[in-house]
């Protein structure tokens, strides 16, 4: 269906009702991401924002030739539907690790006396989400279709993700030719993204008293091997459809003992694998047990990478409009999750990355408007 706007409203220039949280902020993409990240979104209470991005959506179908809009849980997403020869995918996370004294956003100045907008979620990712709804305000008949995707509970357990319960249900909403994650880059294109996955190694032993060890065979001793072979591994770079991924294999958790006088009888070394995406899950699997031969190995969680995707022509144009050198994503995102339906994905957004999740978490102003003006070419170019 098409949605009517709200209210009545048919604001071009995104002044609109005062009221509103976000629609007077829409003609200012850094004044936009202050509004955002004023509103809380912990994972789990993404409500507020998602009824606020959801009558923002329903305001801007009045300004041109309507947007489909539709509304899972807080997941919320819009479709043009304008017979474009191609449709691309922009799509970004509502929801936020929990604030630190970081909400309210606050404005101060870095050590080179630049401006800084310290908020939680500023760059993971409502400077992301601001980018989406500033660029369907300032290009309402884009030249490709374009589906514009916010979704919840992205910073929590993989089975409540809402852009994964999207692919469950309903993936027809996110079907296209190409897609863009609003993950924060620092306004430069990173490519697909590694494939990561935990094991348990597990040593064992007989339990025997402390005092008379002997008769006992110790199970955390006994995991030292497996520490030195992860300490002695070098991870290699795989290159990976033009872009270099580095991988890793880190120890990442340990547990053993039962009691300060026993000789325990069983410890558990936790692994955790970044491999690059020119493997799927499995065959990291396969390379796990037989780094680990001669041990116990479970797997107890695993998401497949994403390849990167570049060849495609929307990626090539994107990557053209954008300009830069791209460069692989070694962390995990939800590029996977579209790279799984068959749709070439990138994560680009304003932020950098090494700030999500910090207490002082921020995001520069001149990197939200470089990235939106850098979509907004791409769109607009016939």
């Amino acid at each position: 269906m098409v949605i009517t706007p709200i209210n009545g409203i048919d604001d071009t220039d995104g002044t609109g009702d005062a009221s509103h949280p976000l629609i007077p902020h829409l003609g200012d993409p850094v004044a936009l991401t202050r509004a955002l990240c004023d509103i809380p979104s912990e994972s789990g209470q993404e409500g507020a924002l998602a009824d606020a991005v959801f009558e923002t959506l329903e305001h801007l179908s009045a300004r041109g030739p309507g947007l489909q809009i539709h509304r899972d849980g807080d997941a919320v997403v819009a479709r043009t539907q304008l017979g474009r020869a191609e449709r691309v995918v922009i799509a970004g996370h509502l929801d936020t690790v929990p604030i630190q004294g970081n909400v309210p956003a606050r404005w101060e100045s870095d050590a080179a006396g630049e401006q800084i907008l310290v908020a939680r979620g500023a760059c993971d990712m409502k400077a992301g989400v601001a980018m989406q709804l500033s660029v369907l305000h300032r290009v309402p008949e884009p030249s490709r279709d374009v589906t514009l995707v916010f979704y919840d509970h992205e910073e929590v357990a993989a089975e409540l993700n809402g852009l994964r319960r999207l692919a469950e249900r309903q993936p027809d909403l996110l079907q296209g030719d190409f897609a863009v994650l609003g993950e924060p880059t620092s306004a430069g294109i990173e490519g697909g993204c590694n494939g990561t996955m935990r094991v348990e190694v597990r040593t064992t032993g007989v339990r025997a008293h402390s005092a008379r060890a002997w008769k006992g065979v110790n199970a955390i001793h006994a995991a030292a091997p497996v520490l030195q072979r992860l300490a002695e591994f070098e991870a290699p770079a795989v290159e990976v459809d033009g872009l270099v991924f580095q991988e890793s294999l880190s120890a990442v958790g340990i547990r053993g003992g039962v009691a300060g006088n026993v000789i325990p009888d069983e410890c558990v070394v936790t692994v955790n694998y970044r491999f690059a995406p020119h493997w799927d899950a499995s065959r990291a699997e396969t390379f796990l047990r037989e780094f680990f031969a001669g041990w116990e190995v479970t797997v107890t969680d695993a998401a497949e990478g994403a390849r990167p995707g570049l060849d495609v022509p929307a990626a090539a144009d994107f990557v053209r409009a954008i300009g830069g050198t791209p460069a692989a994503k070694v962390g995990w995102t939800d590029v996977a999750r579209f790279s799984a339906l068959g749709i070439p994905a990138v994560n680009f957004g304003p932020g950098d990355p090494l700030f999500a999740h910090k207490e002082d978490e921020h995001v520069r102003p001149g990197e939200i408007h470089r990235a939106v003006e850098a979509l907004c070419s791409w769109l607009e170019d016939a």
